[in-house]
């Protein structure tokens, strides 16, 4: 039933901040957006990582639900190489510090970290050796076609 991960949807009052903080981040640009009903911006998304997965953002006044201030739902954890390097710039970018860097099981390469981004969305960053392992089995798999 569930193919794999096509987007996450973060939120933010101020839109454009949140394109420009994630475009930093990301060091690219959205490559999509749509504007809302009164022709603003409504949603920017960018392509992110070796798969190319979606990330969105979306204005607030869009949110189901109503505007929530508090940070909060399910936390995506994107791979990153060095794990500590990645909190120390999100940090360094006016993030806060959700969830310190945590082992999950000793010695078995898996650790995790999350931020609260400017925006009030939790920013999950781990390491996965897992991830790995998958990577090289996708590049193999392609490499035979």
């Amino acid at each position: 039933m569930l193919r794999g991960f096509a987007t996450i949807s973060f939120w933010a009052d101020d839109l454009e901040a949140a394109k420009d903080w994630y475009a930093e981040l990301l060091g690219v640009q959205p490559y999509f957006s749509v504007p809302g009903p009164d022709g603003r911006a409504g949603y920017y998304e960018f392509r992110v990582g070796d798969y190319r997965h979606e990330l969105g953002l979306i204005d607030n006044r869009f949110r189901p639900g109503g505007a929530d201030p508090r940070p909060g739902g399910a936390v995506m954890f994107w791979h990153v190489d060095d794990l500590e390097a990645a909190v120390e710039r999100l940090l360094s970018m006016g993030a806060a510090l959700h969830e310190k860097i945590t082992e999950r099981g000793e010695g078995t390469g898996f650790a995790t970290a999350s931020v609260v981004d400017p925006f009030g969305n939790i920013l999950g960053v781990m390491t996965n050796p897992h991830y790995l392992e998958v990577r090289l089995l996708y590049r193999s798999d392609a490499a035979d076609e």
